[in-house]
């Protein structure tokens, strides 16, 4: 009033008072002007702004179409900064304590984040939080943000975090409301359901390759025991060709030869007898040890302990038998069982080294059976080492009656195989074959 010189008349007072009251208004209008030009602008670059809402239902809808995880993750992203108004949107997923930024809008490049089993136990019950708590229990997530306004929606499944979704705004920009919180939390949990879908996809595609893999195991197998069983066979009728065959054909010869001799000279006659019992008994021999590779009379008469110290009695090193079965096995277990303990045998004779110390033992494991053979010596480095005809022979011999068998080996720390029958198979009658009947 001292700068107008006089003092105002009733109508410049009035006018003057209006003046200061408009100023005021526009002091108070000023930030919804510069957010409501804010969403003028992005109305004029890229279409209306969707309501929080509209991106709630707009993720249902895409969850309905065949879209790549990633380009769902980051369609949701892109919504979200958009409807939100967010200087960032961001979806963190993972599993087991290790998780990474997956899809970011403005796009902001790979980073990971730990956390403690505690902090993620924490994270999971939380639900949506802001910036301070986020730098109690998520300190590797703000770093780097501490001119921001957070908001943090856990994404998890069956209690198990599987993820977070990260909205960022300016510390001095529009807050973050009670709606835009429950639509973050909707959104975290739809989330949730297409990770943990995905979890056990990957989970179900890793199990078909698994079995598919196992298929072709033992497709192999069978054709290697169809193979062996062929060679076998052709083995056992050269043997008896060459050996039993043609010891019965002189056998034979020399008898028409006693025949003849007998009426014209009894001593030569008694001679060729004399040499006919040696060939006989030789004969017997023979045929009695081709009977022995093929099963053992042992181990049918008197079961594994039986058969496999006596076995153990012709080893090159010494060995300790252990055989704590209280019962009597299908024969083809027992069969399976005994040659794999001797080919596991000879394989520690020939590579443990001297003087090494080899441990033999079956037993009943919980609801299997457990042949062990382990050793001492100078052991190899599995990886780099061939898979043995023996080795398969042995594979071959437990999975035909759904058996597994493993090599534990360390360069100059020994070997250990160890072979499993599961009990189940035998009651079931796996192997397809009968059960011992002297059991």
């Amino acid at each position: 009033m001292l700068g107008l010189g006089r003092v105002p008349t009733e109508e410049e007072r009035t006018l003057l008072a209006l003046s200061l009251a408009a100023a005021a208004v526009a002091a108070l209008l000023a930030p919804r002007g510069r957010r409501a030009a804010s969403e003028l602008a992005r109305t004029l670059a890229g279409g209306a702004r969707q309501s929080p809402d509209d991106v709630l239902r707009g993720f249902g809808s895409r969850l309905t179409r065949a879209i790549p995880l990633d380009e769902l993750l980051l369609q949701l992203a892109e919504s979200l900064r958009t409807a939100f108004g967010l200087r960032a949107a961001e979806v963190w997923t993972g599993s087991e304590g290790l998780f990474e930024r997956t899809a970011a809008d403005p796009e902001r490049g790979s980073a990971q984040l730990a956390l403690g089993a505690e902090e993620e136990a924490v994270v999971v019950r939380a639900g949506v939080s802001g910036s301070g708590w986020a730098a109690v229990w998520l300190p590797g997530l703000v770093a780097g943000r501490e001119d921001a306004a957070l908001r943090v929606a856990p994404v998890a499944h069956a209690g198990a975090l599987l993820g977070l979704i990260v909205a960022e705004r300016p510390r001095d920009g529009e807050p973050f409301s009670a709606d835009d919180e429950r639509v973050l939390a909707e959104l975290a949990r739809d989330v949730g359901i297409v990770l943990n879908t995905a979890r056990l996809d990957s989970a179900l595609q890793a199990s078909l390759a698994e079995v598919r893999r196992q298929a072709d195991d033992l497709r192999a197998s069978r054709a290697r025991v169809v193979a062996a069983a062929d060679a076998e066979r052709r083995r056992i009728e050269r043997d008896l060709h060459d050996g039993a065959q043609q010891r019965l054909i002189a056998l034979a010869v020399k008898l028409r030869l006693v025949r003849e001799l007998a009426a014209v000279d009894p001593a030569q006659a008694k001679a060729v007898l004399a040499e006919l019992g040696d060939d006989l008994e030789r004969t017997i021999e023979e045929l009695r040890d081709l009977a022995h590779g093929i099963y053992p009379p042992l181990l049918a008469r008197r079961g594994l302990r039986a058969a496999l110290s006596t076995a153990a009695l012709g080893a090159s090193d010494p060995v300790l038998v252990d055989v704590a079965t209280r019962a009597r096995y299908p024969a083809e277990v027992e069969a399976a069982v005994y040659f794999c303990c001797l080919e596991a045998l000879q394989n520690a004779a020939k590579h443990a080294g001297d003087g090494a110390r080899v441990m033999l033992s079956v037993h009943e494991d919980e609801d299997a059976l457990v042949l062990e053979v382990s050793d001492d010596g100078a052991g190899f480095d599995p990886r780099a080492s061939q898979r043995g005809a023996g080795i398969a022979n042995m594979a071959d011999r437990l999975g035909a009656i759904g058996g597994r068998m493993r090599i534990e080996s360390t360069t100059g720390a020994g070997t250990r195989v160890v072979g499993t029958i599961p009990l189940g198979t035998m009651r079931d009658g796996g192997g397809g074959g009968t059960p011992n009947p002297s059991k």
